[in-house]
Formats: structure tokens, sequence, C-alpha cells
């Protein structure tokens, strides 16, 4: 071996101890994020028969790409909304649904994502799904998208009921063909949910609950959800059917921002 070529090695060596000493490895990124309370946990814990379909651990949502703090399809929420939803659950099951939730806790970190992609006026890459009668530069003014969530407080979820034996939801496929999300239920996306007159995240006025052009069996399934989980201490926002935060609220002041993951909860949960 020359001299030269033994320099060489020298370097190489050098500079890769230099970088494995400076670049952060998932393990230390794990221990540096915040942790989440103790009275929060996942939702699987306390109830495994309700779905979880966790919309923003994929690209199948309004920004068309995996949403920052989402690690896992994890359902998480403070105990008392967990244990209230499964009672909600214990309810439906005899009646032949299930639950099935589409997000529950939210980083903040999350909805400081959505307010990148709400600013970025040039992305439109799924407004002919989520958003295809309102203007992007609307977003914010009609309270689409707003700075703070109530779901980083722990106590709010996004949530629909399926017709049991629920039959699978087939995959989502980057760049397929976008169809409005009030579309009749046959031609939208096939979400295994029962029709509720629009899909998840549709910004429209016709995702209010009680908008007065939805009737018939579709009112009927939103009056089933919301009945049963108002019955439990839940509270709809009106602007949106799937929307509901359990009260009295744990932490009603706190926006955290731990992300959704198994590592963020303690060891207890």
């Amino acid at each position: 071996m020359t001299r030269l070529t033994t320099v060489a090695r020298a370097l190489i060596t050098t500079f890769a101890a230099l970088l494995a000493s400076t670049a952060p490895s998932t393990t230390a990124q794990a221990d540096t994020d915040p942790k989440a309370p103790k009275d929060f946990v996942a939702l699987r814990s306390v109830d495994p028969t309700i779905i979880q379909e966790m919309r923003y651990v994929t690209p199948h949502n309004f920004v068309g790409e995996r949403i920052d703090g989402y690690r896992q399809p994890l359902c998480i929420l403070t105990r008392p909304a967990a244990e209230a939803l499964h009672k909600a659950q214990r309810k439906l099951l005899r009646q032949g649904y299930t639950l099935k939730v589409y997000d529950c806790y939210r980083p903040q970190r999350a909805v400081d994502h959505f307010v990148r992609w709400a600013e970025d006026l040039d992305d439109e890459a799924m407004k002919g799904e989520f958003y295809p009668n309102v203007d992007k530069t609307r977003l914010f003014d009609d309270g689409y998208i707003a700075a703070r969530s109530g779901h980083s407080r722990g106590s709010t979820l996004d949530v629909t009921l399926v017709r049991l034996p629920a039959k699978p939801t087939r995959p989502y496929h980057p760049g397929e063909p976008l169809v409005p999300c009030f579309a009749p239920k046959g031609e939208r996306f096939p979400d295994n949910s029962i029709d509720m007159g629009t899909g998840f995240d549709c910004f429209d006025t016709l995702s209010h609950t009680l908008d007065p052009r939805i009737h018939g069996r579709q009112r009927a399934n939103r009056q089933l959800l919301k009945g049963t989980l108002e019955g439990l201490g839940f509270v709809n926002l009106a602007e949106e059917w799937w929307h509901y935060t359990f009260k009295p609220e744990a932490h009603p002041d706190t926006y955290f921002d731990f992300p959704v993951a198994r590592e963020s909860l303690t060891s207890a949960h």
C-alpha cells in the first residue's frame, strides 16, 4: 500500500467518524422530543375494536403528503375522551355499526404544516377532491385552516360510522384521478363508512352537520353519530359532521407538540 493510499484512507475514516458524531440519531431525536402527559393513551389500549384510518400518516389528505409529526398510524387521546368513545362504541356495536377515527390528537407541528401549505397558493394538487369549490386564498378567512387546533389539546377527534361487517377501504394511490368530496357516494373515493353526504375533510358548506341540503339517509346517519356521541359528553363542531370534542377537556388551554408515536406515551400505556 502506498503512502498516498494510506493517507487517503485515514482522511476518509476521519471524515466518516466526524459525520457520525454530528448527525442526530433516531434514538437521540426520540429522546429529545416532548412526551405526552400521563393521562394521554393510545385508543387501541382502551378499545381495540374501533377502526383507525389515520389519514394524515398517508398522502390521502388535502395537503397530499404525510403530515409533520405523524410517525405512526395511531390514535392518541386523553383517557376520559378515549373511555367515552369506548362507551359509544359499545352502544353502536349493538346496532350493527362500528366507529372509525380519521384523526385524534394532532401535534402543533402538524398544524404548522397545514398553515405553510395553505400559504402556498401554487400547491393545489388535492383541490379536485377536498376543496373543488373553495378558492385557496379563502381557507383562513372561511375557517378551514387556523394556526391552532383543538385537536392539539388531546380531547378532539374526527370520526365516522362503518356498517358491520366492515369492508376494508382500498388504498389511495397518489396521482389517481380525484373526485369531489361531495359527489354521490358511489362516485367519490370509496371510503367504507356509511354515507354522510360528503367525505372526510371536505372543505364545503355541505359538511355542516345540519346543512338543510343533507336529508334522508345521509341526515339520519349524521344524526345517529351525533346523538350517540353527544349523549356521552362529546360536542360537535357545527361546520364539520366528523369533528367532536369531549367535554370537559382535560387540557383546555394547552396545545401539545409531542409526535404521534408510541414512544410519546409513558410506559404505562
